[in-house]
């Protein structure tokens, strides 16, 4: 028989943190609590595979489901002395959900579960606080209405807030028992209104409700973006767990918090949390109160915090905080509940953080002796360092205050402000930068939470779901601005006297917790401290090279400070469209004989030439390759008759002739037509020229520094052996003139960019006239699938929801395919030639997965774009201790 329920808590624990797979990271961490003896109310998780067989099976259980159900819940009932259902000493249960990787906000949770009309007065006498029974009915009603029944959260809210204009209160806490009883008979007149049925009176019929809501909440809209922006595959489920309730909201000798062992939004080294007296934990998250600090140290005027309001379970609570870190090594997010003073512990997991947050944590819990040097490298999310690699405010630029907030995820960004989520994803799609400016967020956000640059709340403290979802995302997020409304009638934003509308722009500084009116000017990161040793210590285990894609000065200088270790692709045709060459270029491709195309090269000579000293000098003494052109010519001739006009004149030449030549270049497929090598064949003074430009700038360098550049010159689009040959030829002559008229030799290579099937088939035989292969899989990843990357964005999408593709082939690689491809080239070529560089220059040189995949295959480096530098680093050096653990497994 399958075993499908295991039980936590009360010294009977059948599951362990390793576990987290089947019983998700909540209840497998649950269980390894209440296994190192901390105070886990009892209950028991339905695992994941439940979830799995849910869905396989038109949403229907296992047949021996409910049994494993039932004995569980009997276990529950004896460990805490009361009966599920009982209308004297009714047994209340949480049912929550818990993947295995943690999905704040995503799915769906429901608490007191097992109040009814009848279960809610035994409550009120057992804890002699009609109050408190009729706010935790209310509280079930609500959550169970809106989960379960898919009554809208909203309209619950508007019956609070009536209630409280009608007793003249601000706080749900000054309602009394009365107050929540009316509350109740509104909340089930809605539910019948809305449903067509009475709210369910039977605590059995709840439970299996709730657990089915859960399970269904897996599949709902929010948790699918979730997934789809996280990377996290639909096959894996959810587990459900069901646990006896405590109680936070009894009175206020009761509380609920959430809690950081450390404070995820910097890395330092401090306890970091928010409470609520007499609430339950959803109040903490849903920002409809404002919670109060855990620890005095950090309390502002006016503020109680935990540790003076409850001393004895804030001392505790610090012993819990040490015991959890030390034995999970890493940061933990910790859910508790004080129930007439006695802490419990709900949840434990390891936290999410800022990308600052989650580097001063590894180097720190490193010297700490935490962890090891490796570990460390491991623990930070390369992908996450972009947010590092961004602009910041100027401290030095002017700026006008609209407001102030809570600090919750640092960085900055100005754009518009919208007010709905739907309007910042339409916005951003069309290339607008949008902040995303609400009360409060939902789950529902999502996906203009993704889209926006930044998030603005009034509502909400710094462990409130807008701070949570856009530390996770790397966004910019400002939550709980009370000083400013937000009008979604007339779409505006109001404080002090000053109105933003719909529109206009807004800068957040997610550091301070500031908004200002306006852009404001931003100033780029600097790459020291915490960063510069966790870069020297992946530096330490990496094995492949990391080089950058770069043409400028710019790019090089920006790619040099990132660490990159030369350059692994220099677009030669970017070059070309400087006004100060495009006429010459022009010149070139209309001229009809070769002393004619000669003629205007040479007046490119001298701007190509600079170009490559700036490189060479930027690049001392590192490896820089570079890509002859490779684009067809007609892209640098212009389309529309008044530029035609213009180059005509310029030219001294007649419109017509330029439209006769762009005719005669124009073609159906020019991704696959007269471009690449194929260009150097055609006319090969195109290939001389650049080919001189390259030798007589690095021998400049050289002469200058003492350091003599490598040279590595690319033939792109080589499909046959012929044609490397041919264009090799070419370049090693030119070399052979320029040392002789310059007295100096330098050392060079000749290799191909591999990014045609037949190329990756023909390897060992193109080997044998390249000295290194640089994988194109831009390119590649066209040729393989028969695509064109630009219009592959309108359906690749729906492929990547469907399952056709786990991801979009061009973001991270498509290794059954396209590294299939790049596997078989690396093993044909170096059959040929041992020695054979080889190296990747797509941009999946920078996407941590592919480079994880270059690992394996074997290449020598990946380039990238200057600012994913430190990223590819970070990746290559994971990959290499991947490698290295997997081969001492």
């Amino acid at each position: 028989m399958t075993k499908w329920v295991y039980r936590f808590g009360a010294g009977h624990n059948e599951g362990r943190a390793d576990m987290r797979n089947l019983l998700g990271g909540k209840g497998a961490n649950l269980a390894e609590m209440a296994s190192i003896d901390l105070p886990v109310p009892p209950g028991f998780t339905i695992t994941a595979d439940v979830c799995t067989a849910f869905y396989d099976n038109d949403r229907n259980y296992p047949t021996d489901l409910k049994g494993q159900v039932d004995d569980a819940l009997v276990a529950v009932e004896k460990a805490v002395g009361l009966n599920f259902g009982d209308k004297n000493h009714p047994l209340l249960v949480s049912v929550r959900s818990g993947a295995r990787v943690s999905m704040p906000g995503m799915m769906d949770t429901v608490l007191n579960l097992g109040l009814n009309d009848l279960t809610v007065e035994g409550l009120a006498t057992a804890a002699d606080d009609p109050r408190f029974a009729w706010d935790s009915y209310r509280r079930f009603i609500q959550m169970y209405g809106s989960v379960v029944l898919g009554v809208d959260h909203h309209r619950f809210e508007e019956i609070i807030e009536h209630a409280k204009l009608d007793n003249g209160v601000i706080e749900d806490t000054a309602l009394t028992a009365k107050d929540w009883r009316e509350v109740v008979e509104n909340y089930k007149d809605l539910v019948q209104q809305e449903t067509g049925k009475p709210f369910p009176q039977d605590p059995q019929a709840q439970l299996w409700g709730a657990v089915g809501a859960v399970f269904g909440s897996w599949m709902n809209p929010r948790a699918i973006t979730y997934r789809r922006l996280h990377d996290i595959p639909a096959g894996w489920g959810t587990a459900v767990n069901v646990q006896a309730m405590v109680f936070g909201n009894m009175g206020n000798d009761c509380a609920t918090g959430v809690c950081f062992t450390r404070d995820p939004s910097t890395g330092e080294n401090m306890f970091y949390g928010e409470y609520l007296v007499n609430a339950q934990g959803e109040d903490v998250v849903a920002g409809i109160r404002t919670p109060q600090p855990l620890s005095a140290s950090v309390a502002k005027q006016g503020e109680i915090p935990l540790e003076q309001a409850m001393p004895e379970a804030y001392a505790e609570l610090m012993a819990v905080r040490s015991k959890l870190e030390n034995h999970y090594k890493d940061m933990q997010d910790i859910e508790f509940t004080v129930q007439q003073n006695k802490l419990y512990m709900l949840q434990t997991r390891n936290g999410k953080r800022t990308a600052a947050a989650s580097l001063r944590m590894a180097v720190d819990m490193a010297r700490e002796g935490l962890i090891d040097e490796a570990e460390a490298v491991m623990r930070v999310n390369p992908a996450s360092l972009d947010q590092l690699l961004h602009p910041m405010l100027d401290p030095k630029a002017p700026r006008t205050l609209l407001g102030k907030g809570l600090p919750a995820s640092p960085g900055a960004a100005s754009g518009i402000v919208v007010f709905s989520a739907d309007e910042a994803e339409s916005r951003a799609a069309k290339g607008e930068a949008v902040i995303l400016c609400r009360i409060e967020t939902s789950p529902e956000d999502i996906h203009g939470m993704h889209a926006a640059r930044g998030i603005l709340t009034t509502r909400g403290g710094m462990t409130s779901h807008a701070a949570v979802v856009a530390r996770g995302m790397g966004r910019p997020c400002v939550s709980g601005a009370g000083g400013i409304s937000v009008d979604y009638n007339n779409q505006i934003l109001a404080a002090g006297g000053k109105e933003i509308r719909a529109g206009e722009t807004i800068t957040l500084d997610g550091g301070t917790g500031e908004i200002f009116i306006g852009s404001v000017a931003m100033i780029e990161p600097a790459m020291s401290g915490d960063f510069g040793t966790l870069m020297e210590w992946a530096d330490k285990s990496r094995r492949m090279g990391v080089r950058a894609n770069a043409e400028t000065p710019m790019d090089a200088e920006t790619a040099r400070k990132f660490g990159a270790e030369g350059i692994g692709l220099c677009r030669t045709e970017h070059m070309f469209f400087d006004p100060e060459r495009i006429l010459a270029v022009r010149q070139m491709i209309i001229s009809n004989t070769q002393p004619a195309r000669r003629a205007a090269l040479d007046r490119l000579l001298p701007f190509q030439r600079e170009d490559f000293r700036q490189l060479f000098t930027i690049m001392a003494g590192l490896p820089v390759t570079i890509r002859l052109l490779d684009p067809p010519l007609h892209e640098f001739l212009p389309h529309a008759d008044t530029e035609m006009q213009e180059v005509a004149e310029s030219l001294g030449t007649d419109i017509e002739t330029i439209r006769r030549r762009a005719a005669d270049l124009a073609e159906a497929n020019p991704m696959l037509g007269h471009r690449g090598c194929r260009l150097g064949i055609s006319f090969p003074e195109i290939y001389e020229m650049q080919a001189r430009a390259i030798f007589e700038g690095a021998i400049a360098v050289a002469k200058e520094t003492g350091k003599a550049p490598h040279p590595e010159i690319m033939i792109p689009l080589v499909g046959m052996k012929k044609e490397l040959e041919i264009t090799r030829a070419q370049v090693d002559k030119i070399a052979a003139e320029v040392f002789a008229q310059s007295g100096t030799t330098i050392d060079y290579s000749v290799g191909t960019m591999i990014e045609l099937p037949r190329a990756a088939i023909l390897a060992d035989s193109i080997a044998e006239v390249a000295d290194f292969f640089s994988f194109g899989t831009n390119d590649l990843t066209q040729t393989v699938f028969g695509l064109s990357r630009d219009d592959a964005g309108r359906f690749l999408p729906q492929y990547v929801e469907a399952g056709i593709l786990p991801k979009d082939p061009f973001v991270s690689i498509d290794v059954e395919g396209v590294g299939e491809m790049v596997r078989m080239a690396s093993v044909k070529g170096r059959a040929t030639k041992n020695a054979l560089k080889l190296g990747i220059c797509g941009e999946h040189g920078g996407d941590p997965a592919s480079i994880a995949f270059c690992e394996q295959v074997g290449l020598d480096y990946v380039s990238c774009s200057p600012f994913r530098v430190p990223v590819a680093r970070l990746a290559a050096a994971q990959a290499a201790l991947g490698a290295e653990s997997d081969r001492t497994a």
